[in-house]
């Protein structure tokens, strides 16, 4: 070997730890997406009340970020916005019915194409057919999923059913489905769900599918219903924490994500897997007084569960805990505690472990993650509010200069937080936010001297003002804010 050669070898062997990962790397992606958890339900993001050993197992081996947002601050648009890369206020929407269209590209079409077989296991919140009678349903395996066990909605909804592979599960058969109201369970239901067992059964699914995928690329994304009203946990984890039900049922997540990494270590995968735990959005802090009339199916009413769970959550503040930490309010709203959500990533090898970050994150900009990681060029039409962090996972400076974050605020579509790390603005529609003046459509918080946004600075900055509604206005316009 002569010289000339022992330096070039030297030099690729320090710039080898500064580059991105390779092209032919297809690492395992696990995406767990909690429902309704605050930023401080955890406890490596300061809850006492709460212990989440294993979620702080994933920070002490990852990187957490501290300024990660959902892309809204409800569940379905949140979870249109992490599939597909596009902030779901684009769509001018109101409410929870968000749909995944069939011809845009989302994260396990994507992964498709560079043959990961894809799950989706949890909550799904993104719509099917109407009609549970015409099988197969239609809905995830129409989008690009390979495997698909869910409830539709929620623990709680309606259905009283999981469904798996276009199918209702537990079916009466020769016998039609049905929603009837004031009934407990729909007619045509042999085997209906059961509120505090919905959590274990989605684990068991998601293990199952690692153990039959582990000798191939695979993206699971898991969505348990923890610590989604009903705050139902199972009958193990009441008790246990120093929150009440809520802070158990937090507990058990943490249980169910331990699950998950042992299966990964079980198999030889955890070194070859991205994992990546966040939630939805954030916290309510309060209980939803109109679900008190369902009749809920518990395998275990020990407890007092059937009169706890209607207070669970103003309960576990009386015990001092903050479900969103210092940030105000919680779900549903444009405050930080709406979409200001936990955030960890790991990935052995790759991410520094016991590292924090205050990079400034919109969940959209997982889809330009993944796909920076596979090489897959994003084509134009899809994505179009992603923006790569791999090179923040990699302890490198962003490759673009993103001016701010732009997240759906509320479920009247009638809100728009714009975050840009330190300023916070918040544009309402004209007389609809009881928060304003009738005549103030703008709010703006200085977040490193207010975090809690209780002083309301527009007046002080017209400037600061202007500058964060022309950058929405611009991202309007364009219809998209990655170049």
């Amino acid at each position: 070997m002569n010289r000339l050669h022992q330096i070039t070898l030297a030099l690729l062997g320090l710039l080898l730890p500064l580059c991105h990962v390779a092209r032919s790397e297809t690492p395992n992606i696990v995406i767990i997406f909690a429902d309704d958890l605050g930023y401080g339900d955890i406890s490596c993001n300061g809850a006492t009340k709460i212990n989440t050993p294993r979620i702080d197992q994933l920070a002490a081996e990852g990187i957490r970020f501290t300024d990660a947002h959902a892309a809204a601050s409800i569940c379905s648009p949140s979870r249109y916005g992490i599939l597909t890369g596009h902030s779901p206020w684009r769509l001018g929407k109101k409410g929870n019915g968000y749909s995944l269209p069939p011809d845009r590209l989302n994260l396990a079409s994507m992964l498709r194409t560079q043959n990961y077989r894809a799950a989706t296991i949890g909550k799904w919140h993104l719509g099917y057919d109407k009609d549970f009678n015409k099988t197969p349903i239609k809905g995830p395996l129409d989008r690009g999923f390979t495997y698909h066990f869910s409830v539709p909605s929620n623990h709680n909804d309606s259905t009283r059913a999981f469904l798996e592979n276009g199918e209702l599960v537990g079916r009466k058969e020769g016998e039609a489905y049905k929603i009837v109201k004031g009934q407990k369970i729909p007619d045509g239901l042999a085997e209906p769900r059961v509120e505090d067992l919905v959590d274990t059964t989605l684990t068991q699914k998601a293990i199952e599918f690692i153990d039959r995928n582990a000798d191939k690329p695979f993206l699971l994304y898991f969505t348990p219903c923890c610590p989604h009203t009903h705050v139902t946990p199972h009958a193990d984890f009441r008790g246990t924490s120093d929150a009440g039900l809520l802070g158990d049922y937090v507990q058990e997540l943490d249980s169910h994500v331990g699950k998950i990494l042992d299966t990964l270590d079980k198999h030889g995968l955890s070194e070859n897997t991205i994992v990546i735990f966040t939630s939805d959005n954030g916290g309510s802090p309060k209980d939803f007084t109109g679900t008190h009339h369902v009749k809920l199916n518990l395998a275990s009413t020990d407890g007092d569960i059937l009169n706890k769970y209607k207070t669970a959550k103003i309960d576990a503040r009386k015990m001092g805990h903050l479900t969103n930490g210092q940030y105000k309010d919680g779900k549903g709203y444009p405050w930080e505690g709406g979409h200001r959500i936990p955030m960890i990533v790991r990935w052995p090898g790759k991410v520094q472990p016991n590292t924090t970050t205050d990079y400034l994150l919109n969940l959209t900009d997982i889809f330009a993650t993944a796909a920076e990681v596979i090489g897959f060029e994003l084509p134009d039409d899809a994505a179009e509010d992603s923006f790569s962090f791999l090179p923040i996972l990699m302890g490198q400076k962003a490759d673009h200069q993103r001016e701010a974050i732009f997240i759906q605020g509320d479920s009247k579509d009638n809100a728009i937080a714009v975050c840009t790390g330190r300023w916070k603005l918040i544009e309402w529609k004209r007389g609809n936010e009881k928060d304003k003046k009738p005549d103030q459509t703008h709010a703006l918080f200085d977040l490193e001297a207010d975090p809690g946004e209780t002083n309301d600075v527009s007046e002080s900055y017209p400037e600061r003002v202007q500058l964060l509604t022309d950058a929405l206005a611009e991202a309007r316009e364009n219809g998209r804010t990655r170049p």
